[in-house]
């Protein structure tokens, strides 16, 4: 996330978007997922099983039944995170064009970085349907440096951004894990 202006006062929806804005912000973030997830959700992964020899399985088992729906459940939840920063905070996924709002709902209701949990939970269904240690590991290597460029990077800059809007939400959503709810 970058430090983009905070339009308006927290939590006020401020003007609706027009309908070419909405379609260009889309554009844009359609443009760099796909750069994300192609590179390190597709390519890279394809080029460990590559150099590793790991061959598609002839048949399905329990790995590969446990493991579409697990990858299938994270493709998912990131492709709502997209669309959450599109529609709900007018921006997109790329730290250089964030959302010019904080994204509380949807899928970050409870969660800070359900985006990255789904790109995780793509890597670990991939590696228990391919049976792949390496793809394993690469899923592992992909969540801590996720974890790092969080803690080191966007938490603080969503701070700076958004203040004590964004201190309040931290308080109601865990970063990698929902918080039960008070009630």
């Amino acid at each position: 996330m970058s430090r983009a202006p905070r339009h308006g006062p927290p939590g006020e929806p401020g003007p609706p978007p027009t309908t070419v804005t909405i379609v260009f912000v889309l554009a844009r973030a359609v443009v760099y997922a796909s750069l994300f997830i192609g590179f390190l959700l597709i390519f890279l992964p394809a080029r460990i099983l590559a150099r590793s020899g790991v061959p598609a399985p002839t048949r399905p088992g329990v790995l590969q039944l446990l493991g579409v729906p697990i990858a299938l459940a994270g493709a998912a939840l990131a492709l709502s995170c997209i669309l959450a920063f599109v529609f709900l905070g007018r921006g997109t996924p790329a730290p250089f064009d964030p959302p010019r709002r904080l994204v509380v709902r949807g899928p970050y209701r409870r969660l800070r970085n359900p985006m990255y949990a789904g790109a995780g939970a793509m890597l670990l269904g991939a590696a228990l349907y391919y049976e792949s240690a390496s793809l394993f590991i690469y899923a592992v290597v992909f969540l801590v440096a996720m974890h790092l460029f969080v803690v080191g990077y966007e938490e603080p800059v969503l701070r700076d951004t958004f203040g004590r809007e964004y201190d309040d939400y931290c308080r109601r959503a865990g970063r990698w894990w929902p918080r039960p709810r008070r009630g």
